[in-house]
């Protein structure tokens, strides 16, 4: 439809807020152009998208809130959470909801090894519009308050967009693990392992 004829948002027009209960349909307008391709950062497992409805969208909200709050007690093996939403500064008029952004507060051994600290994925009709890399930078600082600092960012060996993505927000190679590359954003010392403080 309309999407694509959208004006490219200018630099630093980028933000992160939190899901707003208020916007269900930019909400599942964003879902459903995933189609069932990986939506990283939202929480969504690939293949396990729901169909966005009231109902799901509640459980969402509160599922994601809950993540990201340290009083939360999580299931063995995880660590908390916070999950945002990628808009532009038009957003307070209604949108559109560009992408998911997600901030894990440390690293088990499966983060430290390929997935990092952040997640995220902009909808198909807004890429390749700088979007990721706004998003990465607004997010960086949100990392850094978190706890997630130096920040641990990873991509596909094989995806040059992301490399770049991360390359520009000042990532350094740490070399790579199962077929993702292994990026430091931050000073040295980086963490030689999991950072997650685990029961036991």
């Amino acid at each position: 439809g309309m999407a694509l004829s959208r004006p490219v948002p200018a630099r630093g027009q980028i933000q992160l807020v939190p899901p707003d209960p208020e916007r269900f349909e930019s909400w599942a307008d964003c879902l459903l152009e995933f189609a069932s391709g990986p939506i990283d950062g939202s929480g969504f497992q690939t293949g396990r998208v729901p169909a966005p409805s009231r109902n799901t969208f509640a459980e969402y909200l509160s599922d994601r809130l809950k993540a990201g709050d340290a009083r939360t007690l999580l299931p063995e093996g995880r660590v908390h959470c916070t999950f945002l939403w990628i808009v532009d500064s038009t957003w307070p008029q209604g949108g559109p909801l560009l992408g998911f952004f997600a901030i894990r507060h440390a690293l088990t051994q499966f983060l430290f090894d390929q997935a990092g600290h952040i997640g995220y994925s902009v909808r198909p009709t807004a890429r390749r519009q700088g979007i990721a890399s706004e998003a990465l930078m607004a997010g960086l600082p949100i990392a850094q308050r978190l706890g997630a600092h130096p920040t641990l960012v990873c991509c596909l060996e094989e995806n040059e967009a992301s490399m770049r993505t991360i390359l520009h927000a000042g990532g350094q190679y740490a070399g790579s693990c199962n077929g993702f590359r292994r990026y430091w954003i931050g000073p040295e010392p980086w963490p030689s392992g999991p950072t997650a403080k685990l029961p036991g």
